[in-house]
């Protein structure tokens, strides 16, 4: 049975042409003149490429069926990521273009979960927030408080975000992996 597209919504994973996308944006267009249509931004999950497409209204799409399963990440060489379910001790791994930017997070041991179509691994869903280390990031002041500025700092993956003055090298901080920014210093 098909989704209508009056059921888009972000986030629902359709098949077109034997690929998994998710929509990122849709948008009902009704012109002067001709049949009204769905603009979309689709996202490939297994490429991350994202396209352009328009949907005649009251068109009919597959539903893409999804698995998910939670498994730790393990380490990446480079070109591959790999991960491990703690209950079977499976392994898979996905490629540095499926992780995308969300590589900047990943930290050994973390759990993450991966989704699976027809067998295949193709995407990573981050929790919403990881702890890292800072490794890099300017001293701050005699008499920074908490509600002071902030400066930037370079944590153990790479990724680099905007701190409160008082976090120092070596403190462990909270990151929100929905948009990259700092929640909290984490209490060891």
């Amino acid at each position: 049975m098909g989704i209508s597209t009056s059921q888009f919504r972000n986030g629902l994973t359709i098949e077109l042409g034997g690929e998994v996308y998710t929509i990122v944006e849709f948008l009902h267009v009704k012109p002067g003149k001709g049949q009204a249509f769905m603009r979309t931004k689709l996202k490939n999950l297994r490429t991350g490429a994202v396209i352009q497409r328009n949907f005649r209204t009251g068109e009919e799409v597959e539903p893409a069926h999804l698995q998910r399963k939670e498994m730790e990440y393990l380490y990446e060489d480079g070109e591959n990521y790999y991960f491990m379910d703690n209950r079977t001790y499976e392994q898979v791994s996905l490629t540095k273009e499926q992780i995308g930017d969300m590589r900047m997070f990943l930290k050994e041991n973390i759990v993450c979960e991966i989704l699976y179509h027809k067998g295949n691994p193709i995407q990573v869903n981050l929790p919403d927030t990881v702890d890292l280390e800072v490794v890099e990031t300017d001293p701050g002041l005699r008499g920074d408080t908490q509600s002071g500025g902030v400066k930037p700092a370079v944590l153990e993956t790479g990724l680099t975000i905007q701190v409160p003055l008082f976090i120092k090298v070596g403190d462990k901080v909270r990151v929100d992996t929905r948009n990259g920014s700092y929640v909290t210093r984490v209490a060891e």
